[in-house]
C-alpha cells in the first residue's frame, strides 16, 4: 500500500523507544521518500540521484547507492523488530546509475526472522523498472 513520510514515521516512533531521531538525518540527507509498505513483508523507497553523488564517471557512486539501501533496509527492520542493528550488508552492482537517471527505487524484503536475526534482501531498481543492484542483508535483534 501506498505509505506517505509522515505515516512510516508515526509507525516508527510507535515501535521504537522514545528519543530516537525520525527520521534520521541519514536519510533526511538523501531527501529518501516512502513509496510503499506492506506490514512485515517490504518497504520500498525513492532516492534523488543527485550530482553530488556522482564518481569521476558521472555515475552515482557505490557508496551512496550502499547508503540508500541501509536507509531502506534499516526502517524496514524496525518496523518488523525493533531494535536492531545492521551486522552485514552485501551488494551484487548488476549496472551502474547513470547520469542522468533522476532517481532510484530501493526496495527491502524479508527473508526469514530467527530468533537473533532478520535475514532481509534488497534490491535497487532504476526508473525503467530494471534490477541495478541486489542486496543481502542481516539486522541483528537488540535486547531479549
Amino acid at each position: 500500500m501506498p505509505v506517505s513520510a509522515a505515516v512510516l514515521d508515526d509507525l516508527l516512533r510507535a515501535r521504537l523507544p522514545p528519543g530516537l531521531k525520525i527520521p534520521p538525518p541519514c536519510l533526511l540527507g538523501m531527501q529518501g521518500q516512502p513509496l510503499e509498505y506492506e506490514d512485515g513483508q517490504w518497504l520500498s523507497m525513492r532516492f534523488p540521484v543527485l550530482e553530488a553523488y556522482q564518481n569521476p564517471l558521472g555515475y552515482m557512486q557505490g557508496g551512496f547507492i550502499a547508503a540508500a539501501l541501509d536507509n531502506t533496509l534499516g526502517p524496514f527492520s524496525y518496523l518488523i523488530a525493533p531494535p536492531s542493528v545492521t551486522s552485514h550488508l552485501s551488494l551484487d552492482y548488476l549496472r551502474p546509475v547513470p547520469p542522468g537517471m533522476a532517481y532510484i527505487d530501493c526496495i527491502a524484503r524479508l527473508v526469514s526472522r530467527t530468533r537473533h536475526n532478520l535475514y532481509l534482501s534488497g534490491e535497487v531498481v532504476g526508473p525503467e523498472g530494471k534490477v541495478l543492484v541486489l542486496a543481502h542483508c542481516t539486522s541483528h535483534l537488540l535486547g531479549p
